[in-house]
């Protein structure tokens, strides 16, 4: 496994970032989300299932229906993100090598390769875990203020509500 995050945690990143406020006045369609970043739609569409599946988003049927964030944008953290789209499983995996090596009888390992954790799996798995930690204090609510509050104006918000409201 190599520690690289699919385009897919992108895509929903920000999809989800422009779902933010169109949660209450109206759905948001895959076709609308990827025409605007220019996206594959067939890729986004996966990429929404399972974030359906993980709860982030709902669907909501008719014609007038598409998606809209299951919960609160402040509840939703880039890890839940990360997890929906990549899976829970750990991005290290030990095969404790060190178990393996020449100078020793695979019929008789020392306490000292067996009993103890592997040190590499160790720092590997603590690493993890405060990327974890850190992308699951980050949430959908933060990243819209930071983005439409901070970073650029404030009529590209107003621009991007009225593109998703021409659509509909």
């Amino acid at each position: 496994i190599i520690m690289k995050f699919s385009v897919g945690v992108e895509y929903a990143l920000h999809c989800l970032l422009y779902m933010v406020k169109l949660k209450d006045e109206q759905m948001i369609g895959i076709k609308e989300l990827a025409e605007f970043q220019g996206i594959s739609e067939s890729y986004l569409s996966k990429v929404f299932t399972k974030l359906r599946k993980a709860e982030i988003i709902k669907s909501v049927p008719g014609v007038k229906g598409g998606y809209e964030l299951a919960r609160d944008a402040y509840e939703i953290s880039f890890w839940n993100v990360v997890e929906a789209v990549e899976g829970k499983e750990t991005f290290f995996h030990c095969d404790e090598i060190r178990q393996k090596t020449i100078l020793l009888d695979p019929n008789n390992l020392p306490d000292t390769h067996t009993k103890c954790p592997c040190t590499i799996k160790k720092v590997m798995l603590e690493g993890e875990n405060e990327m974890k930690k850190y992308l699951s204090k980050k949430t959908i609510g933060w990243l819209y203020d930071e983005v439409f509050g901070n970073i650029l104006p404030k009529e590209s918000e107003e621009e991007t509500i009225r593109w998703f409201k021409e659509k509909n």
